[in-house]
Formats: C-alpha cells, sequence, structure tokens
C-alpha cells in the first residue's frame, strides 16, 4: 500500500488520533497551521509541506505523563553530569536518646509516624528522675523558706530590733537558695522530668517523621541510647561525587538540575569540599534545592550542574529522549499556546543521557521529553512505532 505524506494525509481528513493510555484514551488532534509553524521555526513551508500541530491541553498533557523541560543556555560539553545522593541538612534530621537509665514506660510513635517539635514520643521511668525530682522539690522548699526570712529579718531591721548584719546573712541565704533552685529546675528540665517525678521523656526537637525506631516498652536503656531518628523531608540537600578536575570547574552560584518522574527539580551549588576523599578520589559539592517534592533522604539520584564557563559559550542540549525521528528526520516537539509543534533539529554530540543541539532550538523554548514518542505517534497517525 502506498505511504501517504502527511499533506495528503490531512486532505484526507484524517482530524484525530486516539492513543490508549493506561486503561483510558487521550485524544490528540491534528490540524495544518502553517502560519504557526512558520512563526515557531522562523521558517517558509519547504520541501516537507506543511507543518502539522498537535492540539493537546495540560490536562491530557499530564494524564500522558509527558514530562516537559524548559531548553537552557549552555554547552554540551560544559555540563558536569555527577551522581548524588539527597541526605538531611543538620536542621533536618536529629536523633533522641534516652536521658538517664530506666525502663521504657511508653511508646506513642511508631516507624513513618509525624511528629512534632517538642513532642515526648517516649518515656522512662528511672531512679535518676526521682532523684533529680526530689533535689528539684527541697531546692524550691528552701528557696521559700529563704524568702520567708529576709522578710521577716527586714521587718525586724526596720523596728531597729536587729542588726544589719542578720538582714545581710538573710539576703545572703536567700540567693543561694534562689541559685539552687535555678540549679535543679534546669537539670529537671534537661533531663524531661515528668511531673510526677517517676519518668524521664524522649522529645522531638524538630518536626518530621519517625525514620528509625528502636524502642520496646519494657527494654532497659542506659543514657545516651539511641531510641529514634526523625528526619524533615523539606529540609534536605545533594551531596553530589565529582573528580577532582570537574570540581576545579564547578563554583558556589553554578545551576544545577535534577531529572525525576515529576519532571525537572531545580538546583544551585552552595559549596565544594576543597579536597577528595582518599578513597573515591571524589569531591563533594553540596547543592541547596529549590522545591523538594519527590525527593527523599537516602535517594540516589543523577545531577547536572551548568558551569559558568559552558553557560557562556552558548549553545543548548535536551535529554535524549525529547528527540524523536520523524519521516527520516530528527525533531523534538516544542510546546505551544495549544499544544506542539514538531521542530526540525541537527543533533550534535549525545552523553550521559543528554545530546547537544546544534541548531532548531534556542534557549526559553519548552520541549516534551519523556514519553515524547506518543506524541511520535499521534503525528503517525496509524504508523506507531513502538
Amino acid at each position: 500500500m502506498r505511504k501517504l505524506t502527511n499533506q495528503q494525509r490531512l486532505m484526507a481528513g484524517a482530524a484525530a488520533t486516539v492513543i490508549l493510555l493506561g486503561g483510558g484514551f487521550a485524544v490528540w488532534s491534528m490540524t495544518q497551521k502553517p502560519e504557526a509553524a512558520a512563526e515557531a521555526h522562523g521558517e517558509e513551508e519547504g520541501e516537507h509541506g506543511a507543518t502539522e500541530a498537535l492540539e493537546m491541553d495540560a490536562a491530557r498533557i499530564q494524564a500522558a505523563g509527558i514530562v516537559l523541560e524548559p531548553v537552557g543556555s549552555g554547552s554540551l560539553s560544559a555540563e558536569v553530569v555527577a551522581q548524588g545522593t539527597v541526605v538531611a541538612t543538620p536542621q533536618g534530621q536529629a536523633v533522641l536518646a534516652a536521658r538517664a537509665d530506666g525502663v521504657i514506660t511508653r511508646v506513642s510513635l511508631r516507624l513513618g509516624d509525624s511528629v512534632r517539635a517538642g513532642q515526648t514520643v517516649a518515656l522512662i521511668e528511672s531512679r535518676e528522675a526521682s532523684t533529680i525530682a526530689a533535689e528539684r522539690s527541697a531546692a524550691q522548699a528552701r528557696l521559700t523558706s529563704a524568702r520567708q526570712a529576709l522578710a521577716r529579718e527586714q521587718r525586724l531591721f526596720d523596728a531597729q530590733i536587729t542588726a544589719r548584719q542578720d538582714l545581710e546573712a538573710a539576703q545572703t541565704v536567700l540567693a543561694e537558695a534562689e541559685a539552687e533552685s535555678r540549679r535543679t529546675a534546669s537539670a529537671a528540665a534537661a533531663a524531661r522530668v515528668s511531673g510526677d517525678g517517676r519518668s524521664t521523656g524522649v522529645v522531638s526537637p524538630i518536626s518530621g517523621r519517625v525514620t528509625e525506631s528502636n524502642a520496646t516498652l519494657g527494654a532497659f536503656v542506659t543514657a545516651g541510647t539511641e531510641l529514634f531518628h526523625v528526619a524533615n523531608s523539606n529540609q534536605i540537600e545533594i551531596q553530589a561525587a565529582v573528580s577532582a578536575a570537574d570540581a576545579g570547574r564547578i563554583a558556589p552560584g553554578d545551576r544545577a538540575s535534577i531529572t525525576l518522574p515529576e519532571g525537572e527539580v531545580q538546583a544551585t551549588v552552595r559549596s565544594i569540599t576543597p579536597g577528595v576523599d582518599a578513597e573515591s578520589r571524589a569531591a563533594t559539592v553540596i547543592l541547596n534545592v529549590s522545591g523538594v517534592g519527590g525527593l527523599r533522604p537516602g535517594q540516589a539520584i543523577s545531577v547536572r550542574i551548568f558551569t559558568r564557563d559552558g553557560q557562556a559559550s552558548g549553545g543548548v542540549s535536551v535529554p535524549e529522549e525529547a528527540i524523536q525521528t520523524v519521516e527520516g528526520r530528527e525533531v523534538v516537539f516544542v510546546r505551544t499556546a495549544t499544544g506542539f509543534v514538531p521542530a526540525p533539529v541537527m543533533v550534535g554530540q549525545r552523553t550521559a543521557g543528554r545530546a547537544q543541539i546544534i541548531s532548531g532550538l534556542s534557549a526559553g523554548q519548552t520541549v516534551a521529553t519523556r514519553n515524547a514518542f506518543l506524541l511520535k505517534a499521534a503525528l503517525g497517525a496509524g504508523e506507531v512505532e513502538h
């Protein structure tokens, strides 16, 4: 059967393509829009005929799982690709340990539960807690007695019954009682002594989720035993390993990108370690992340760091999966106000899942990356290649 050209197929009335996606249907209509295509690419119609535009709204793009990515400036040779790990910031993780020897009498949270800053997650019945509570009570009683004694001496001194040294002695006793009361109160607060004076509390200093739990009801633990780990997934950073040569090309403030199933996550280089690891011979680059959706502490990811010298040299690159072959031409699908337009491109070198675009794209345009083959299938109108 003779293969029809795009122009003939459009003129024959092929107005829509239906593609089955995960048990549902997404309908994309194809219309001939030579003016829009010429405006998008700055070209007149050539030997390939009119450009086809795929009409597709944002809801259908999301339903199809098509990921969009803005085209950034920077040559491919200047991109540093590195493997990184998501870690919690110093303020985003905490170890909850026993404050005193004793028996665990209550466990309030389990692995994965949410916790608030200041929340008590476990109680430990402890003899040390009882001792601290008793000292606090005794100090409070001495403070009350010292205040009463000073008031009495003040009245006697005002009535010229007692000497000044008696009043000054009472003032000294009160100052000592106040200092002892503050000391015992601080000790009780540090040990998280409960109101009844029998237990110490295990309290979380941050909000987050319990990532590790070693507390067993009824178990005897010693002071310093780690019982819980808590992490806040919104306070994270990326630690990426790069070679010593690449570390010399990277500077604080350089832009970086992380590709996730949900899309691109932007990051910025915060710092680079001055030395390299003795075993891996790699330097560590610390990245601050803007928008942490989809990232979890401990997750391994791939990071692209755009060095400043590469951004100045010009050129653009896209993920290799964004490049599709249509009728023998390599194209990428550029996002428009109503859908997508296939833009013919000239591809240069390819490395680490990226491809250099020599011509056909400019920085600032948005292209389809993941699942771009679905747009190619829609454009094929029945000549789908899996």
